[in-house]
């Protein structure tokens, strides 16, 4: 294994941190509420860092991604390159890749995914929640789909595991949905909503452990972020005239969630890797989304407690931080039902 970025995935990662630093200012994150800030998509956009997703890979994704979450960046920038770009790469056909992705490039067009959580886990209940009603179409329900209030598509898992392509409008239904984090979500509501099928039986699998690293990447930008956050603070804050960063109880949680965000990056890259080189990856996509949602709170409390009682603040930079660390980890499925489905995905020796 070489996680060793190409070139050009160095230099994309060095445009994104300089867009996302320049354009994500602790200001405009407030005025954006649970919304996008359009005018970071369009710079993220015109820069080519959407459509080069495809070139970079999913590791090249997950580089980005790190730089997005340093900053928590208010864009639907991981759902709609995964459930968009890659998975309209992947699993499109040249007709659709033709249609679709040249609108995900310039922005136009934002796709989102609607996975139920239980079609992880392999509740039939669950993944029988939204039906193809008809030919073509779909109903059922998905309570919680982030960035749904931004999207123009919706990727829908439903019976059976087959991935179906959705445009918003008729016969779809938006209720909006407030997270832990800002994000613009929604409840999905699907009334007989045209829509037209993704790849074979086995894309929504693939589309699934894409998405469990691709957040675990932009887990590992929030973490560093938090704790980049926590060591300045600690660094200049002074307590009966030693800085903060002289303790050494300050000193070890520092470390260990240091070696937290190692862990979460690791394993996201090598998920990565896998993808890109066309080896399975289920299983080390489901060992990197462990890391992110059990390491990933670690870190983001370690944080906010290393900020004392300004970490409580609602207002505070690194708050943000930990809502989004939060989020995530509720998004990912959460440690134990990730290690559930793990552990089955070994037992059945796949």
């Amino acid at each position: 294994m070489d996680f060793t970025p190409t070139d050009a995935q160095s230099e994309a990662r060095e445009l994104a941190a300089r867009i996302f630093g320049d354009l994500s200012t602790h200001e405009r994150l407030k005025a954006a509420g649970t919304g996008s800030d359009p005018d970071l998509w369009k710079a993220l956009c015109a820069a080519g860092l959407v459509g080069a997703v495809a070139d970079l890979g999913l590791l090249g994704l997950v580089l980005l991604l790190e730089e997005q979450g340093r900053v928590t960046a208010q864009v639907p920038y991981a759902a709609s390159c995964v459930y968009g770009v890659l998975a309209v790469t992947a699993h499109g056909s040249p007709e659709q890749r033709d249609r679709l992705l040249p609108a995900l490039e310039d922005g136009s067009a934002v796709i989102t995914g609607a996975f139920p959580a239980q079609v992880a886990v392999g509740s039939s209940a669950a993944r029988d929640a939204v039906r193809a009603s008809a030919p073509g179409e779909l109903s059922g329900t998905v309570p919680v789909v982030p960035w749904l209030r931004d999207a123009t598509h919706v990727l829908v898992a439903g019976t059976g595991r087959r991935l179906w392509l959705a445009p918003l409008g008729r016969g779809t239904g938006i209720t909006p949905v407030e997270l832990t984090a800002p994000w613009s979500a929604g409840r999905l509501t699907l009334a007989r909503a045209p829509a037209e099928p993704l790849g074979g039986p086995g894309a929504c699998a693939d589309v699934l452990a894409t998405a469990r690293t691709a957040f675990a990447g932009l887990q590992a930008g929030v973490c560093a972020g938090s704790l980049a956050r926590a060591v300045a603070h600690v660094g200049s804050r002074e307590q009966f005239g030693r800085p903060l960063a002289t303790r050494q109880a300050v000193q070890l949680r520092a470390a260990d969630a240091h070696m937290d965000i190692e862990a979460i990056r690791v394993t996201a890259y090598e998920a990565a890797w896998r993808r890109d080189a066309g080896l399975p990856y289920a299983s080390h996509a489901l060992t990197a989304a462990w890391w992110a949602s059990e390491a990933g709170t670690r870190v983001v409390h370690t944080g906010q407690h290393l900020h004392g009682g300004a970490g409580a603040d609602l207002g505070h930079p690194v708050h943000r931080h930990f809502l989004w660390g939060r989020q995530l980890d509720a998004h990912l499925g959460c440690g134990a039902e990730v290690l559930q489905e793990l552990g089955e995905l070994i037992a059945r020796g796949e």
